[in-house]
């Protein structure tokens, strides 16, 4: 596989350095060496990337860069591993997923995610280190720093942990409120919808999970043969304020007797006018409250 190369904005991305301090860092200590184009601008290797992460994450855990920059590589990645293997904290197993995903290195990445949930516990693990690694993706990915394959590979393999969560979840015998858990057409990034309906099978709801890309006459269809006390659906791909009013509006007129709540960034974009039954989910913890 070609290597990739990385420009000095991807680097400031990726490991939380600031570009100029890069630069301090490269004159001051030759501590990365950059690769140069024809015409004269810096790239990096993934070796390089490898090494800014690594020399990120023992700065960021109190070590003096004119320490670390007489290090050799070995000894770098020797005290990182050390580092790595005592408790850490999010940020610090952060670090470890995005070296992990870079490299494509399962073994490392399944460590990593059993540990976190081993230590942090299982949604504690989701809502402070899982989430905000997809929030990372969809920065790095929107400015071009990680391509489509490496958010796949991390987002499969989060997914696999999260519905092995949600087959353990025994299935009431008794009758529960029916809950809907589905995504509008043109809406794809379905794990927060997965983790909220974990929550509530957890809470003992009668889970009815479509998924993303639900079409309106699905919806219409169902509404005409299952009984939906509740309901949630999330907003995140681009929408005007208008559409996603309207939406919202014939969501409630279609299933007038459930309770709906929804979620998503386009409602904090927009801030749009909503009927009155509808709530907005803020997070997850107060998701827990309304059903509680």
């Amino acid at each position: 596989m070609k290597n990739r190369t990385y420009s000095i904005k991807d680097l400031e991305v990726l490991t939380g350095i600031k570009a100029h301090t890069f630069r301090i860092w490269e004159k001051r200590y030759n501590l990365l060496i950059p690769q140069r184009t024809d015409t004269n601008i810096r790239y990096y290797t993934d070796e390089e990337l490898r090494k800014a992460l690594n020399i990120s994450f023992l700065v960021k855990h109190g070590y003096k860069i004119s320490k670390v920059s007489k290090w050799d590589e070995e000894k770098i990645n020797t005290i990182v591993l050390e580092l790595s293997m005592r408790r850490t904290s999010g940020y610090g197993y952060l670090n470890r997923l995005i070296l992990s995903m870079v490299n494509f290195d399962n073994q490392s990445f399944h460590k990593y995610t059993e540990e976190i949930i081993s230590e942090m516990g299982f949604e504690e693990a989701f809502t402070q280190v899982f989430f905000e690694l997809f929030v990372r993706l969809g920065t790095y990915w929107q400015i071009g720093s990680v391509f489509p394959a490496q958010e796949h590979y991390v987002t499969n393999i989060i997914r696999q942990k999260l519905i092995a969560e949600i087959d353990k979840l025994k299935v009431s015998e008794k009758k529960r409120k029916n809950f809907l858990f589905f995504l509008p057409e043109n809406e794809l990034h379905e794990m927060s919808l997965l983790f909220y309906s974990y929550l509530a099978g957890k809470m003992g709801y009668n889970v009815i999970y479509l998924g993303q890309f639900v079409p309106w006459d699905d919806l219409v269809k169902m509404k005409e043969q299952v009984r939906v006390d509740l309901l949630f659906t999330a907003f995140v791909n681009s929408m005007t304020r208008e559409a996603l009013e309207q939406y919202v509006v014939a969501l409630k007129e279609l299933f007038h007797t459930s309770k709906i709540y929804i979620t998503g960034m386009q409602l904090q974009r927009h801030d749009p006018k909503l009927p009155r039954s509808v709530k907005v989910v803020k997070d997850y913890q107060e998701f827990q409250s309304l059903l509680g």
